[in-house]
């Protein structure tokens, strides 16, 4: 555990000023930021007057609005993960062979995020993109990354509540774990409208050299278009097939 004399608060302070801009706050004044991060006013002034200097923000009026230099923070961890350079041409073809999104995720506290996409068609009613992210508990991709997660993180999940996306999602941590082994003995996931009513996803595992699951393959479509049934029988075996093939150009080598 890292001592907090280790711990830099400016650099927290910094990154909460960034993470507030978002679609409902496109271009904030000082007194929205201060209200969405919990710091006085000048706290926020003196860390836009940084970002800046630094080119990351601009100001007009009293408005401020974030700068193209931001995509270069997420470009670098494209740039330096080979994982989504070997996996782009699985999830082109996973896209191809399906007719659907192909996405690749990571967990990142309770939250699987997108770290690849080939998207065919909107079928959320969130704009999926890259860094976006979804509850962990109640995804395909967040469930098969739990199922191989270590308890302690699941437990952390649970105690932090499964609250009731839809009408169907899972909120019972006994019935959590009992879904998570499942997906652990099957090996793949499917989720039905737990996330966003009218949504249907899959998920294998990929894995790396040592054997350790990485990320999550998902292939998502609608109730409209698909069902469970016909995803099991019809998508489920081609997906584990391609989520093999880009653990194995990750050096994974299954017994």
């Amino acid at each position: 555990m890292t001592d907090e004399r280790d711990f830099v608060q400016s650099i927290e302070r910094g990154f909460a000023v960034l993470l507030a801009f978002d679609e409902d706050r496109v271009t904030p004044n000082l007194a929205e930021l201060a209200a969405a991060t919990g710091l006085s006013r000048p706290a926020v002034r003196r860390i836009l007057l940084t970002l800046q200097r630094l080119g990351y923000v601009r100001a007009s009026g009293s408005r401020w609005s974030l700068t193209p230099r931001v995509l270069s923070i997420g470009q670098h961890y494209s740039a330096s993960n080979a994982m989504i350079e070997i996996a782009q041409p699985h999830l082109l073809d996973l896209s191809t062979r399906t007719g659907e999104s192909a996405s690749l995720a990571a967990l990142d506290g309770r939250d699987a995020v997108y770290i690849a996409r080939v998207p065919v068609r909107r079928i959320m009613s969130i704009n999926v993109s890259i860094g976006t992210r979804i509850p962990a508990f109640a995804s395909s991709m967040g469930r098969v990354l739990l199922a191989w997660a270590p308890d302690v993180v699941v437990d952390e999940i649970s105690a932090g509540g499964l609250p009731a996306l839809t009408k169907h999602t899972v909120t019972d941590a006994g019935a959590l774990r009992d879904v998570l082994r499942q997906v652990r003995a099957d090996g793949w996931s499917i989720v039905a409208e737990e996330l966003e009513i009218g949504l249907l996803s899959v998920s294998a595992p990929v894995r790396d050299s040592s054997g350790e699951v990485v990320a999550a393959l998902a292939s998502s479509t609608s109730v409209g278009r698909s069902s469970v049934e016909a995803i099991r029988r019809d998508v489920v075996p081609l997906l584990v097939e391609i989520a093999e093939r880009i653990s194995a150009d990750l050096g994974h080598r299954s017994r």
